[in-house]
């Protein structure tokens, strides 16, 4: 079977808030006609990007003729990463694609920021799915800010904590090893959030990333997730053939490479609820819990008294986004619910803390 013949699927990689999910929900926006299935993998309790993708309203969100959802366009892998998950949820999933396989015009990958790209990329040489798609392209999402400044995840005493637990490392923290191994399974490049960096800044992080590619390989920019869908979709990469050929940090010294010696146990997920909150208060608590707690990532929906819409919060180290994506509907409640991923994370302390912005509930 040629590759031409096979699913294309593209997986997008990149560490915690890089732009990952913003990128996917403008190629659902601009589908033109695709068929596209979503795979959303996440580190957390709660199917936040899930649910925001559903919210887009393209491709990942049809109902039957009767009203219902259809089911089946979305594809939520919850328990863990990717790369650890590929046989107990990975492939079941992907043997139900092939299986509507008629149906499906492109495969999208979302892995969580905390995935290694290449065990994924590899599972698409097992016999079964090899015969029925191709890797397209793993495309890498940047966070230019983060790079810019060295720390790849805006938070520079969690990259310190996450080196010091790890008594295998000298020089270079996980985080940096985890944005290199990101950056060598690409097959292309998407620089994020430019409007908040200089050109110098922007300079130093494609320099930084063309010395962990090859010359093949491109950098590209992304305005506010937006870019053309030709230079992301149909690169024919088929990266399944050669990803052997990449090396990574978690490759075995004699070229194997392993399951599971990425330790996420070094990484917490915390599910936070609260009724409606002061929205200023609720941002300005996160802030300073960023600065006292190892945080890495703070992500969710928020409810507030006074506006029909629900608030999608994003942050990341110091720097904390917020969106209305849609209006609350009828049936459900109007709740606060908040993850946030970090490490040595006491939940009752953070929990008691963000009550803080909790307003009182009408009797």
């Amino acid at each position: 079977m040629s590759t031409r013949t096979k699913i294309p699927a593209t997986i997008v990689t990149g560490f915690l808030g890089s732009g990952k999910t913003t990128l996917l929900r403008h190629i659902l926006a601009n589908a033109g006609g695709r068929r596209i299935a979503v795979i959303v993998n996440e580190f957390g309790e709660l199917g936040i990007d899930g649910e925001i993708l559903r919210g887009c309203g393209i491709g990942c969100d049809s109902e039957n003729s009767d009203g219902r959802e259809q089911a089946g366009q979305l594809y939520e892998l919850a328990n863990g990463c990717l790369c650890c998950t590929v046989q107990e949820e990975f492939y079941p999933v992907m043997r139900e694609l092939i299986a509507r396989r008629d149906d499906i015009d492109h495969i999208l990958i979302e892995t969580s920021g905390l995935a290694l790209p290449k065990p994924l990329v590899q599972a698409f040489n097992w016999p079964e799915v090899k015969t029925a798609c191709t890797v397209d392209a793993v495309v890498t999402v940047v966070d230019v800010p983060a790079a810019a400044a060295g720390q790849f995840a805006a938070n520079p005493p969690a990259v310190d904590a996450q080196r010091r637990a790890d008594p295998n490392l000298d020089h270079e923290s996980p985080l940096h090893e985890l944005f290199e191994d990101q950056l060598s399974a690409a097959d292309l490049v998407v620089l994020s959030k430019l409007d908040l960096v200089d050109e110098q800044a922007r300079a130093a992080v494609e320099a930084l990333c063309r010395d962990e590619l090859p010359p093949e390989v491109k950098l590209i920019a992304a305005d506010h997730g937006r870019i053309d869908l030709d230079l992301i979709l149909g690169l024919e990469a088929a990266a399944e053939d050669n990803i052997h050929l990449r090396t990574s940090h978690h490759d075995h010294e004699d070229g194997e490479e392993h399951d599971h010696d990425h330790d996420h146990d070094a990484f917490q997920s915390i599910s936070v609820e609260l009724p409606a909150v002061d929205r200023e208060r609720l941002l300005a608590i996160l802030r300073e819990l960023v600065q006292s707690h190892t945080l890495y990532r703070v992500k969710g929906f928020v409810a507030l008294a006074d506006k029909p819409m629900r608030l999608v919060v994003h942050g990341v180290g110091r720097r904390f986004d917020s969106y209305f994506d849609r209006r609350w509907h009828a049936d459900e409640a109007r709740r606060t619910h908040l993850v946030l991923i970090g490490q040595d994370l006491d939940a009752a302390q953070l929990t008691e803390a963000l009550q803080g912005a909790a307003l009182a509930e009408a009797a």
